[in-house]
């Protein structure tokens, strides 16, 4: 291509070759805009070099499988946490909501039992959401005590039995756990749809902004008229919904449940979702980092067992990974990281 040229008083003058050396600041954004994105890429990169099959895509489907039923949850806990509160107990609820709609599946038939499950979930996320909502308690307290009562009614509702269903070829209910749609398992499927689904409610619909501007600022969000409570309260409901989409899943894939299934899974679930950015303190975050932040938990587990490491390192490193995403994000918000000032 030919150099451009530019006459000045009768000379030819060259205009000054614009400077693309990355600067500190230009470093700077790009951590703080594609932190995520690199984290994640040198992730897949240093698993496919230390293992052949890591970036199979036999493996790739069997992660993104795996990890849609953490992902369907975090969609609807990324959603609370947006409007400034928790929820613990999504785990206990994925046990309850597990065991019932295996357990209701012989005795009332597949449909029926989905309708009752779906019913029990919301009807859990109602009493979580008028606590924390319109009464005005503290979420940990509530969720967290909610974990424990649907613990113990579980194993009231089972008699600590393990449940299974009995006809496991001869029923449509496999299909949410078990079958394929155009390459990617239905379970894959059901977790990017619901992401895109309550993704475009976030950033698209006044509800999404009541959610952001109840957990940014809740004192200005009443001055401008957002009722909080109405607003808490359909976030718990969204966050029960995507625990029951999760029982479907789960239930479908094992064809049976035990009473302590979910347990564990509000950790990874709190991980994956403060991993993709959202904070804590409330009013900011995004349910596609979050997805991502979910992958990443995901492919650190996969890269770890193809490596040979126990299951139990995943916990640890699970442990690590919610420290210091916390970490970042309470000093990211403190103006203590990635700072340009001097």
């Amino acid at each position: 291509m030919a150099k451009t040229e530019v006459k000045t008083g009768g000379a030819l003058a060259v205009p000054a070759r614009r400077d693309l050396r990355p600067t500190r600041e230009s470093v700077v954004h790009l951590l703080q805009t594609k932190g995520l994105v690199i984290a994640f890429a040198l992730f897949l990169v240093a698993f496919s070099l230390a293992s052949d099959r890591f970036a199979s895509v036999d493996n790739v489907s069997t992660v993104l499988r795996q990890m849609a039923i953490v992902g369907t949850i975090a969609v609807g806990v990324t959603i609370v946490v947006i409007g400034g509160n928790l929820d613990l107990s999504v785990g206990s609820l994925l046990s309850f909501t597990t065991v019932l709609v295996v357990d209701l599946h012989d005795k009332i038939g597949p449909g029926p039992a989905i309708v009752i499950m779906f019913a029990a979930a919301l009807a859990v996320g109602c009493v979580n959401g008028l606590l924390v909502g319109f009464a005005r308690l503290n979420s940990l307290i509530v969720t967290l005590g909610m974990l424990s009562a649907i613990q113990g009614l579980t194993l009231i509702y089972s008699g600590g039995q393990n449940v299974d269903i009995v006809d496991q070829e001869g029923t449509w209910f496999s299909f949410f756990g078990r079958d394929f749609l155009l390459g990617l398992a239905v379970p894959t499927w059901i977790f990017l749809t619901l992401a895109v689904v309550f993704h475009v409610v976030l950033t698209r619909t006044s509800f999404g902004r009541k959610v952001f501007a109840v957990g940014g600022n809740p004192t200005a969000a009443a001055f401008s008229g957002v009722r909080r409570a109405r607003v808490v309260f359909s976030t718990y409901l969204i966050s029960a919904f995507c625990v029951a989409c999760a029982a479907l899943i789960l239930g479908s894939r094992v064809m049976g449940s035990q009473n302590n299934v979910g347990q564990g899974y509000e950790l990874i679930v709190l991980a994956g979702v403060i991993l993709g950015g959202t904070s804590l303190l409330g009013g900011s975050g995004s349910i596609p980092k979050t997805v991502v932040g979910v992958l990443i938990l995901g492919f650190i587990q996969n890269g770890l067992l193809l490596l040979g490491y126990p299951y139990y390192t995943q916990w640890l490193v699970t442990w690590v990974v919610i420290i210091l995403a916390v970490w970042l994000d309470v000093a990211s918000k403190r103006g203590r990281l990635f700072t340009t000032t001097s």
